[in-house]
């Protein structure tokens, strides 16, 4: 389904059963007085993102740090079919339990099996990491878990009856952090931080390595610059336009010859890389691996570049877990509600409208991105060269800790919601 249908159905459909569930949770609540302390030991907890492959990414210290603190408990990681392949590359997680969006029948079929699942598993906790889906909501309450977490924007109070536990949801902090508050309300005081994605061993990865180079039909990459020129659907207007990475691709070629580049893109993509492609004055040391490559294939592709040019999107975060040197280009989505991320520089107008991406599901600008046209070809060209002509250490800075506070005197979270 086009992200328009899904919207509409979240609205049309989703938000009157939202209200349905909302009363009937408050009025089962107060006759069934359940405890919902959370002081109790976790045999198994969900743990849900369903959109964004760079925000479960962004999910990984919240894992790592359930994973420590609850070593005998079952992980499940509830998301959409299309995120899958990411989470068989982390770790922690034990089952992933998917829904599928291809079609309404797709959907309603797919919500059936993830509703049986959650039953058969009766998680103590759910961790339920969307900000604006009713469908989100509606799946939380459904499990039936006996401790239902999620997050309170001004925009969705009439959730506060369907979880059990509510977080207010801060865009000033890096949103890993913003997930970890959850971890800090399960009383945990040492989180782990660090982004983080399973390395393939030697063996599986020289196997990739000729996967890759037998799909870019070349016998070695060697040197080799990755670059992303695309935006998911989600938010297209995180995309840096077209003639733009044509001229920096130009200037990178003309200046720097013994690197290769390879540009990114998923099978949906392919059309609008192919044009970037052809465009170029000379396609010597550029190619294409759009639509060609699987995520693991794209995972030791990104890990093993000596840099990554990249909008904000997936594959940047996956650049920030694998410690890829990367200069990320920022428009709709604030650097800050990602930290400061190690090997990373980070380009950012900070224009008047924006952040915009967790205020408006459509923006007010519907696609006048004036914080990514303010981003100059000559700014980006100049950050790529210091970074492959300047020693590491020189240019991208150690990351520094958020100076937000996340908890009170007494350790505990702040931000959270009193229902």
């Amino acid at each position: 389904m086009k992200l328009k249908t899904k919207i509409t159905i979240d609205q049309f459909i989703g938000l009157p059963f939202v209200y349905v569930l909302n009363a009937l949770a408050r009025t089962l609540g107060f006759f069934l007085n359940i405890d919902h302390s959370l002081d109790k030991p976790v045999k198994t907890m969900a743990v849900c993102k369903f959109v964004g492959l760079g925000s479960i990414i962004q999910v990984t210290p919240l894992l790592q740090t359930l994973r420590k603190n609850y070593p005998d408990a079952k992980i499940i990681f509830v998301t959409n079919e299309s995120n899958k392949a990411l989470l068989e590359h982390i770790r922690e997680v034990d089952n992933i339990a998917v829904i599928s969006d291809k079609s309404l029948s797709a959907l309603v079929t797919s919500t059936i099996m993830l509703l049986l699942t959650l039953w058969k598993n009766k998680p103590d906790l759910y961790i339920d990491l969307e900000i604006y889906s009713n469908y989100s909501s509606i799946i939380a309450t459904m499990s039936l878990s006996k401790n239902r977490m999620g997050f309170l924007k001004n925009d969705r109070t009439y959730r506060k009856g369907m979880y059990t536990h509510m977080m207010f949801f801060n865009l000033k902090s890096p949103v890993s952090q913003t997930y970890l508050q959850f971890a800090r309300l399960l009383g945990i005081k040492n989180c782990i931080a660090e982004l983080k994605l399973t390395s393939n061993n030697e063996n599986e990865k020289r196997a990739i390595i000729q996967n890759i180079n037998n799909k870019l039909i070349i016998e070695n990459l060697g040197k080799y610059i990755v670059i992303n020129p695309n935006a998911s659907d989600l938010r297209l207007e995180r995309r840096w336009g077209a003639e733009n990475f044509i001229s920096l691709i130009n200037n990178i070629c003309n200046g720097f010859p013994e690197f290769k580049i390879v540009l990114i893109g998923n099978k949906n993509e392919t059309s609008y890389i192919s044009k970037i492609h052809s465009s170029l004055d000379s396609r010597t040391n550029v190619l294409d691996s759009s639509g060609k490559l699987t995520l693991a294939e794209l995972i030791v592709l990104i890990d093993n570049a000596d840099l990554m040019v990249t909008n904000d999107t997936g594959p940047m975060h996956i650049a920030f877990a694998l410690k890829t040197k990367t200069v990320a280009l920022f428009g709709p989505c604030s650097p800050q509600q990602y930290g400061g991320i190690e090997n990373t520089i980070t380009i950012y107008k900070n224009v008047y409208c924006s952040p915009c991406v967790h205020e408006f599901i459509i923006p007010p600008c519907k696609g006048d991105n004036q914080c990514m046209k303010k981003i100059t070809v000559e700014e980006v060209v100049d950050l790529v060269t210091q970074a492959l002509s300047k020693p590491t250490d020189t240019l991208f800075l150690k990351p520094t800790e958020s100076s937000i506070e996340y908890t009170d005197q007494d350790s505990k979270p702040l931000g959270v919601v009193v229902r």
